[in-house]
């Protein structure tokens, strides 16, 4: 079987520098909030050419502390907009909605799956006070115009950068971007961690300060509380071991992108759509991600034959049952997405052979 991810075999590569960086940690004596998370903060605010990086849980938190944050600036209050894809990861939704905000759904471009900034504008309300453009799949959001969009009407923005690490837009990668960016350190990621973990990065010096008070049970010294906290840290392990994958994070997505080229070069079925890709640094390929009618029948068809694939996503926001009141509402560019997308198998240690054994089956496949 061609697993859809490896993760044994991602982490296998770095074995000997994660058990070093373990056993560095167990031997400190110090497991939160110690040397391995500021070093590692300092490295990713680095690497996104941010001044700031604050570890925090996993990427949901990120998120939900970058809107708090603007909260307690005054900024945003309940019941504000927010404007976001309609076609993105539940996760960011659920940051607006648990700030008790109101996500406004924007449709995405069919052909990048990415929030179309032309439908952005007419979706901006008095009380509109950010967009979180959601850099999907790996590749960059449209970020001229929508940071266009932004000055006019003096919004926020807040890039959920889950999957875009490495990710360029023009000379500057994602998350730093806009005024804000939140990371996921998730397992699959390309940066990902063995365990829950995130980060928010920003040259904000005030919000990356108050972000990480928030996450610290609301205070900035320990015992004096300034504002209703939650306890939200990059722990010192995930860290440590963040900080030995990130060295190698370049090399990942230079893997990933030979995978994705020959995925583009090779598949001839005349019956998939393939990714759209503006530019090469735009997209660090978290997942490859064909279009295909007969979806179901297409993915059945390729396990039969050793191969795993993944949906991301089978169910808009718009018809979760944690949003019952937009169960009604009519997106159909997201519908038709999530209807026909399907991810292959891509990652650093994908083998040419698997590679080429997955284009073959695909183009063998009889839509008829």
């Amino acid at each position: 079987m061609i697993p859809f991810l490896d993760l044994k075999g991602i982490n296998a590569q770095y074995r000997d520098e994660l058990k070093e960086a373990c056993n560095r940690v167990i031997d400190s004596g110090w497991y939160i909030q110690g040397n391995e998370c500021k070093e590692f903060e300092k490295e990713f605010a680095e690497y996104c050419g941010t001044k700031y990086a604050v570890g925090v849980a996993n990427g949901l938190d990120a998120l939900t502390l970058i809107l708090r944050a603007y909260k307690e600036f005054g900024i945003v209050c309940d019941d504000d907009e927010v404007i976001v894809p309609s076609n993105t990861y539940i996760a960011s939704i659920l940051a607006i909605s648990e700030n008790n905000l109101t996500p406004v759904l924007v449709e995405p471009d069919i052909n990048t799956y990415l929030i179309d900034p032309e439908k952005v504008e007419s979706k901006i309300t008095s009380k509109t006070k950010a967009i979180m453009p959601v850099h999907l799949y790996g590749q960059t959001c449209q970020m001229d115009k929508i940071n266009e969009i932004a000055k006019k009407y003096n919004l926020k923005v807040i890039e959920d950068s889950a999957q875009a690490h490495g990710a360029y837009f023009g000379n500057k990668k994602a998350g730093n971007l806009g005024d804000a960016s939140g990371f996921s350190f998730y397992p699959g990621k390309n940066l990902g961690a063995l365990g829950d973990a995130g980060a928010v990065t920003t040259n904000d010096e005030e919000l990356a300060s108050t972000i990480r008070a928030l996450g610290n049970y609301g205070n900035h010294k320990k015992y004096e509380n300034t504002y209703k906290g939650i306890n939200s840290r990059l722990d010192e392990l995930q860290a440590a071991l963040l900080r030995v994958k990130l060295r190698h994070l370049n090399d990942e997505i230079e893997k990933r992108r030979a995978i994705a080229s020959y995925y583009i070069k090779n598949i001839k079925n005349e019956k998939i759509i393939l990714p759209t890709l503006r530019a090469e640094d735009n997209h660090v390929w978290h997942l490859f991600v064909i279009r295909v009618s007969k979806r179901d029948e297409l993915q059945k068809y390729l396990l039969d034959n050793g191969i795993q694939t993944l949906i991301h996503y089978p169910i808009p926001p718009h018809k979760q049952n944690a949003y019952a009141e937009w169960n009604n509402d009519n997106y159909p560019i997201s519908e038709q997405i999530h209807d026909e997308v399907l991810s292959l198998p891509i990652s650093g240690v994908q083998s040419l052979e698997d590679t080429k054994k997955i284009v073959k089956k695909i183009n063998l496949f009889d839509f008829a």
